[in-house]
C-alpha cells in the first residue's frame, strides 16, 4: 500500500507479472547428450588414429577395436569373461553395501560401535587397494577373492553415506516419533529410511561404478578369466585392440550399474518431484 505524501501525485502501480519459465531450445541434446558424447569421442579418436598423434601399435583405430570386438562376440569367447566379471561385481557390491548399511546404521546410534570402528574402517580406506589385494588372492583362491576386493572399495564411500544420511534425520521428527509412541521399526520404516535415502542412493551411484575396480583389481593380480583378464592377456600378447575391447565392455558395465541406481532413484524419490 502506498501512502501518499502532500503534494506529491502518488503514481500507480503496474502489478507485477510473474516470471515466465524459460523453455529449452533444444530438449533434444538432453535426450542425446550420451551419444553426443561419444561421437566426439570417437572422432577426436579417429583423428588422433589419421595423423598419426601415436603410433598405430600404441592407438589403434576405432575400426580395429571394432574388428575385434566382432571376433570375440562371433566366437563366443567373450561371454564367459563378461559373465564372470559381472557375478563378481554384483556380488561384491551386494556384499560391501549390505555390510555398510548394517555397520553404518549401529555407527550412527553408539558412539561405542563408531569409536571401536573407526580406526579399521580408516585403516582399510587410507591402505591402497593393490596393496593387500595379493594378500587376498593368497588367502581366497579363485573368485572369492576378487568379490571381497570389490566389497572392501564399496564399503567405505557407502558406510559414508549411511552414516550422513541417518545423522541428518531432524531431531524434532525423532522427537515426533517419540511422542507418537512409535517402536524402534517403526521409527526406522517410517523416519529413518525414507529422510536418509536420497544419500543412500547418492553412495550407491559410487558404490556400484568403484565395484566394478575393485573386481578388476583382482583378475589383473591373478585372475583367469574376467574382462580384467582380457586386459592382462592383451598386455602380455601386445594385442592393444583387445585392451580397447575390455576397458570398453568394463567401462559400459559401470554405466548400466550407475543408470539402473539412478533409475531406482528415481522411482523411490518420485514423491521429491510433487
Amino acid at each position: 500500500m502506498q501512502i501518499p505524501l502532500p503534494g506529491v501525485r502518488a503514481i500507480p502501480r503496474t502489478p507485477r507479472q510473474p516470471t515466465p519459465r524459460l523453455r529449452t531450445r533444444r530438449p533434444w541434446i538432453q535426450r542425446f547428450a550420451g551419444f553426443i558424447t561419444v561421437g566426439v569421442v570417437l572422432t577426436l579418436w579417429h583423428v588422433l588414429f589419421t595423423f598419426e598423434v601415436l603410433p598405430a601399435y600404441q592407438l589403434p583405430a576405432p575400426s580395429a577395436v571394432w574388428d575385434e570386438l566382432a571376433e570375440w562376440v562371433a566366437n563366443g569367447k567373450i561371454w564367459p569373461h563378461i559373465t564372470t566379471t559381472l557375478v563378481e561385481v554384483l556380488t561384491g557390491l551386494g556384499a560391501g553395501v549390505g555390510l555398510a548399511l548394517l555397520l553404518g546404521y549401529l555407527m550412527a546410534h553408539s558412539r561405542l560401535v563408531e569409536g571401536l570402528l573407526s580406526p579399521l574402517v580408516v585403516a582399510l580406506q587410507s591402505t591402497p587397494v593393490v596393496a593387500y589385494a595379493p594378500l587376498l588372492v593368497i588367502w581366497f583362491p579363485g573368485t572369492a577373492s576378487k568379490t571381497i576386493t570389490s566389497a572392501l572399495i564399496v564399503f567405505f564411500p557407502m558406510l559414508m553415506s549411511t552414516l550422513v544420511g541417518i545423522r541428518n534425520v531432524p531431531d524434532d521428527l525423532r522427537d515426533l516419533m517419540r511422542v507418537s509412541q512409535a517402536t524402534r521399526w517403526q521409527t526406522f520404516a517410517k523416519l529413518e529410511v525414507p529422510a536418509a535415502l536420497p544419500v543412500l542412493l547418492a553412495g550407491l551411484k559410487t558404490a556400484a561404478t568403484l565395484s566394478v575396480i575393485g573386481a578388476v583389481v583382482g583378475e589383473l593380480i591373478n585372475g583367469t578369466a574376467g574382462l580384467g583378464h582380457l586386459v592382462r592377456l592383451g598386455m602380455a600378447q601386445y594385442d592393444i585392440p583387445l585392451v580397447f575391447v575390455a576397458v570398453i565392455l568394463l567401462a559400459s558395465m559401470a554405466i548400466l550399474l550407475y543408470r539402473a541406481v539412478a533409475l531406482a532413484e528415481r522411482y523411490l524419490l518420485r514423491w521429491q518431484r510433487y
